[in-house]
């Protein structure tokens, strides 16, 4: 009896990562080329995150060549090459998601607290629900089209998010910058303008419209106030202001060098 001789290469894949893509890889950097072995019909996108890059991340993917959707179904002998933005060359390639509106707004997990007090100071929209499990945090940023911000990538990698951002530091100033460059929100920064408690919209208040609510000190050293459209917070130019005023300073002030070395 005859028998029956599987090449076994013609069951395997070969991706290859571009750019920033190859920090998500195990052993982590060591290779950007990756053989994955087919056991029966398998989307790109479910191979893509099998090796830890989270389609989040991921902008274009060529299968021999040619552009190609999350959907595509690997065969067996593909060569595979995954960007974290469309290559110059590429022309017209398959949207992976939707467009996002700009400026994008936000939605961070549990850990990114410090990130959200400064992302607010700088009056991007960005929400912080810290009772809500990653099932719902996927579920909000979907239904609301927002940008699902985390260092976890399996949160990331949850099929029903469309927008995310997986963050590579633990350094909430750096995480900044990372955000603002990766959304182009440089011009979209508008200090002051948001609420650091629930993220509501603030607008200036007469003085004499909440001075029921102000300690006698403040009635009689502060005349200037801003009130959170959403919450009802009230703030003006206390003690607290001077050290919040000295950051966003800083911040602009190193945002401005990025944008003059550019």
């Amino acid at each position: 009896m005859a028998q029956l001789t599987i090449d076994f290469n013609m069951r395997q894949v070969k991706f290859h990562f571009y750019g920033h893509l190859v920090h998500y890889l195990a052993p982590e950097g060591q290779s950007r080329s990756h053989v994955y072995t087919l056991s029966g019909p398998t989307a790109v996108k479910h191979a893509v995150e099998v090796f830890g890059v989270p389609h989040t991340e991921v902008e274009c993917i060529l299968a021999k060549g040619q552009p190609v959707g999350f959907s595509y179904i690997l065969q067996g002998g593909d060569l595979l090459e995954v960007y974290p933005s469309i290559p110059s060359e590429v022309v017209a390639p398959p949207r992976l998601r939707p467009a996002l509106r700009f400026p994008p707004r936000f939605v961070a997990d549990n850990h990114l607290g410090r990130l959200v007090t400064t992302l607010r100071l700088l009056g991007i929209d960005v929400l912080h629900p810290k009772q809500l499990d990653d099932a719902e945090l996927a579920e909000l940023a979907t239904s609301q089209g927002r940008v699902l911000l985390s260092r976890d990538r399996r949160l990331l990698m949850r099929k029903i998010v469309v927008h995310g951002f997986c963050l590579q530091t633990r350094d909430p100033r750096q995480q900044l910058f990372d955000v603002l460059d990766r959304f182009n929100l440089h011009e979209a920064v508008a200090p002051w303008t948001r609420c650091l408690r629930c993220n509501g919209q603030l607008r200036r208040v007469a003085k004499d419209e909440i001075i029921h609510f102000l300690e006698p000190k403040t009635k009689k050293y502060y005349h200037e106030f801003h009130m959170c459209q959403e919450c009802r917070q009230i703030y003006w130019k206390g003690s607290h202001y001077r050290p919040l005023h000295d950051f966003v300073d800083s911040i602009l002030g190193d945002l401005s060098s990025i944008t003059t070395s550019d």
